[in-house]
C-alpha cells in the first residue's frame, strides 16, 4: 500500500461525527472543492470533516501524455485503465480507513466526487466491505460496469447513490451517465437521479440538493 494521500481538511465544527472524502476531478487536486463547504451551510449540531485528496501526477494519454493530477488514465477510446482504477480504489480505501481510526465508522463516511472524482467514488464504494453512508458521484460515470455486479460488495447494496449531470456536459454526454445510472438500477441499487441545464461543471441548485441530501442522510444513520 503507498502512502496516504496528502489531502485538504477541513472541519465544520470540533468533534466531527461524519466525514465526507471528495475526489476532484482531472487536472484540478483537493481544493478545487473546499469552496463548496460553506455553500452547503450544514447544521452546527452536524459536524463534518471534509477530506479533499489530491491526486497522484501522472502522464494523461488524451492530454498528449501531459503530466497531470489523475485518479486514472484516459486513452480517448473504450479502453479503461483498469490498473489505474484499481490503484486510486486502494488508495481511497486507505482514507477510509484513517476516517475509521480517527473514530468515524463506515456509516457515518460519504464517498463523493466529481468528473473522474465522481466515478472513483462510485467504483470505490459499490466494492467497500461496510456499509458507507452516502456515494455521490456528480458529472460522472460508472467505470468498469460490467463488473459491478460480480465485484461489488453486498454490504452496500442499499448504500444511497446520488448522481448528477449537466444536461449540456461536452465532456461526459449525459447518456453515459444514465447508461451508468440505469445499470444500477437494473442491478437493483437506489439511485436518485438529478440533472440540471449546464455543462461539465456544478450549480447553485446543484450544490443545494447535495446539502439536502447529505443533511437528511447523515441525519437518519444518527
Amino acid at each position: 500500500m503507498s502512502e496516504l494521500l496528502e489531502s485538504v481538511e477541513i472541519e465544520t465544527g470540533p468533534s466531527p461525527r461524519a466525514a465526507v472524502i471528495w475526489m476532484h476531478g482531472l487536472g484540478a487536486d483537493g481544493n478545487d472543492f473546499v469552496p463548496i463547504v460553506p455553500e452547503l451551510s450544514l447544521p452546527a449540531s452536524l459536524p463534518v470533516r471534509f477530506v479533499f485528496p489530491h491526486a497522484p501526477m501522472q502522464p494523461v494519454t488524451i492530454n498528449n501524455g501531459y503530466v497531470m493530477r489523475a485518479w486514472y488514465d484516459v486513452r480517448g477510446d473504450p479502453r479503461e485503465d483498469v490498473a489505474g482504477v484499481r490503484a486510486s480504489q486502494e488508495r481511497i480505501e486507505a482514507l477510509i480507513g484513517r476516517e475509521k481510526a480517527r473514530g468515524i465508522p463506515a456509516a457515518r463516511i460519504v464517498l463523493a466526487g466529481f468528473s473522474q472524482g465522481g466515478a472513483m467514488a462510485l467504483h470505490t464504494g459499490l466494492r467497500h466491505g461496510e456499509r458507507l453512508a452516502v456515494i455521490m458521484g456528480l458529472s460522472c460515470y460508472l467505470p468498469h460496469a460490467e463488473t459491478v455486479e460480480t465485484e461489488a460488495n453486498p454490504a452496500n447494496r442499499d448504500v444511497p447513490i446520488l448522481m448528477a449531470h449537466g444536461t449540456h456536459d461536452p465532456l461526459i454526454p449525459i447518456e453515459r451517465a444514465q447508461r451508468s445510472r440505469d445499470r444500477l438500477v437494473t442491478l437493483g441499487y437506489r439511485v436518485t437521479w438529478r440533472e440540471y441545464p449546464m455543462p461539465h461543471s456544478v450549480c447553485a441548485e446543484e450544490i443545494a440538493d447535495v446539502a439536502t441530501w447529505l443533511r437528511e442522510v447523515l441525519a437518519a444513520r444518527g
